[in-house]
């Protein structure tokens, strides 16, 4: 099967499955994807997305990135939602060169994790219920959407190497975000050197985080999610299979 999913717009859309959970099951293919801004599918791109019969979208942006850049295009039997995660925006192109990225973005997901947790709460429980196939996303499919990866493969019992691994395949598509970002701002100078890059370690530091703080993420998602054994299994149930 293939984890990315070519399209000319989009250059982060992936399918979550084929991981393997620790109870043996595996993450189901074409069930759960993720992806950057859908707002760019137009043409051809479109008729591909409308072709892997994906019957819900959760868009993690801001409402004021939908209403800058448009949200998905609408289609019959469509579900979108936007849940704005993230609760302090930040200009990460406008960063400083010096500024670490492991470290700063590590920082940036734990805040965004106890900031955001009504809407996290609330893909999860969209996650849990819908039967599928579903995709998430926000602008560059790395942060907002990383951070939600990791929480869904983690209930599911997919180990940290994977998680960590899923997340740093965004490397694979920087070039090209920091394209969009300079044919989007052509008068705006990119001065942070790190902008689009995923590299592993801060995925490490961000689990490692929630471990020091709650014993493992899903402490962290039964204390700050109220997410309980139910909601799990649910998850479980929706996305795993033999």
């Amino acid at each position: 099967m293939t984890r990315h999913i070519e399209f000319e717009a989009l250059h982060n859309f992936r399918d979550l499955g084929g991981y393997q959970a620790a109870d043996g099951r595996t993450v189901r293919w074409g069930r759960l994807f993720r992806s950057d801004s859908l707002g760019k599918l137009r043409g051809e791109d479109r008729d591909r997305f409308v072709a892997l019969g994906i019957r819900t979208v959760i868009d993690l942006r801001y409402p004021f990135e939908v209403e800058r850049s448009g949200r998905v295009p609408h289609h019959q039997g469509l579900a979108y939602h936007n849940l704005s995660i993230e609760h302090r925006p930040y200009d990460q192109a406008g960063l400083a060169t010096e500024v670490e990225p492991a470290r700063f973005l590590a920082d940036k997901y734990t805040e965004v994790a106890h900031d955001g947790a009504k809407e996290i709460r609330q893909a999860l429980e969209i996650i849990a219920e819908d039967t599928g196939p579903l995709v998430f996303h926000c602008h560059s499919g790395k942060d907002r959407t990383g951070l939600l990866a990791m929480l869904v493969l983690a209930l599911a019992g997919v180990h940290e190497d994977d998680i960590v691994a899923d997340f740093a395949l965004t490397e694979l598509a920087t070039e090209r975000l920091v394209a969009d970002w300079h044919a989007s701002y052509p008068d705006l100078t990119l001065s942070w050197p790190a902008y689009g890059r995923a590299p592993a370690e801060i995925m490490r530091l961000f689990m490692a985080d929630l471990i020091t703080r709650y014993g493992s993420v899903h402490g962290y998602a039964a204390e700050q999610l109220g997410v309980d054994d139910d909601l799990v299994a649910a998850l479980r149930g929706q996305l795993l299979h033999p």
